[in-house]
C-alpha cells in the first residue's frame, strides 16, 4: 500500500509539472487544484517538494508557479545524447520494408551533402552513394529540400560557390528556375529528383529538424525510373514526409 501512494505520488507531481507546463504565464495553487482535481494542501505538498528539486519556481510577486531551470538542465543533456543516425534508424527501416527502394539519410555539410545512412533495399539498383561519400545540393532531391529551409542569401552563396554543373540533361542549370523549384519544394514539403543527378534515377526526399528549428538533415527513396512512376511518387510523398516529421519529433523538433 505504501508503494502504491509513493507511485501515486509521483504521478501526481508529473501531472503538476504537465499542467505548469501549459502556461506561460504560470500557475496559481487553485488553478492546479482545480485541474487536477485535488485539494490545494496536496497540491502544495506536491510544489513544495518539486521546488526543492528545482523543477519548479514560484513567481515572488505574482505567486504563480512556473517550470525551474532543472527541467531545462535535463533537456540539454537529453538533446547532447541524441543520434541522428539512431534515431532514424526505425524510420528508415519502415520505409526500406515498404518500398523495397534504397533509403538515405544525408547531412548538411559546407554547401553540399553528406550520406550519413544508406539502406540498400531489396529492388535492383546501382547508386554511386555511399555512407560517408559528399553529393551536390542543386541536382539531389535530400539536396534541394534542405536548401528549401535556408534563407535564399545563403542558397545563393552555395550557388556562387558550387555553380550548377550540369549532371545530366534534366538538370536544372539555370539560378532563376532553380530558385523556383526551391519555393515550390517549400510549399510541398517534399522534393523530387526527376533523373537530375544520375540517369535512370528518381529520388523524393522530405526534410528534418532538430530542436532549434532548423533544417539538420533530410532523408529519401530512389529508384529506377521504371518504378517510381507519377502514381507511386504520390503514394510515396505522404510516406517520406511523415518519416521527416516522425525523426524530427525525436530530435525534439517542436511541429
Amino acid at each position: 500500500m505504501e508503494r502504491m501512494n509513493m507511485v501515486k505520488s509521483v504521478g501526481r507531481a508529473m501531472d503538476v509539472i504537465n499542467a505548469v507546463s501549459t502556461s506561460r504565464n504560470g500557475m496559481g495553487v487553485t488553478d492546479i487544484a482545480q485541474q487536477m482535481d485535488i485539494n490545494k494542501s496536496s497540491v502544495y505538498r506536491i510544489l513544495h517538494t518539486l521546488e526543492e528539486y528545482g523543477f519548479i519556481e514560484q513567481n515572488e510577486e505574482s505567486g504563480k508557479y512556473k517550470l525551474g531551470y532543472k527541467l531545462l538542465e535535463i533537456s540539454s543533456r537529453l538533446l547532447e545524447s541524441i543520434d541522428l543516425r539512431t534515431e532514424a534508424q526505425p524510420f528508415l527501416k519502415t520505409l526500406e520494408n515498404y518500398t523495397s527502394e534504397v533509403i538515405h539519410l544525408v547531412v548538411y555539410d559546407q554547401g553540399e551533402v553528406v550520406y550519413l545512412e544508406k539502406m540498400e533495399g531489396t529492388e535492383t539498383l546501382r547508386m554511386h552513394s555511399k555512407v560517408g561519400r559528399r553529393a551536390p545540393m542543386h541536382c539531389t532531391s535530400v539536396g534541394k529540400v534542405i536548401l528549401s529551409q535556408l534563407p535564399e542569401r545563403t542558397v545563393l552563396d552555395i550557388i556562387e560557390r558550387k555553380g550548377l554543373p550540369k549532371h545530366t540533361d534534366h538538370t536544372i542549370t539555370d539560378t532563376g528556375l532553380f530558385l523556383t523549384e526551391l519555393k515550390n519544394v517549400k510549399q510541398k514539403g517534399y522534393a523530387l529528383d526527376l533523373e537530375e543527378n544520375e540517369q535512370g534515377i528518381i529520388c523524393i526526399a522530405a526534410p528534418i529538424f532538430d530542436h532549434t528549428q532548423q533544417v539538420a538533415a533530410a532523408l529519401s527513396i530512389s529508384g529506377t525510373s521504371l518504378r517510381m512512376t507519377e502514381e507511386r511518387l504520390t503514394d510515396l510523398k505522404d510516406k517520406v514526409i511523415d518519416a521527416g516529421r516522425g525523426i524530427s519529433a525525436r530530435l525534439g523538433y517542436l511541429q
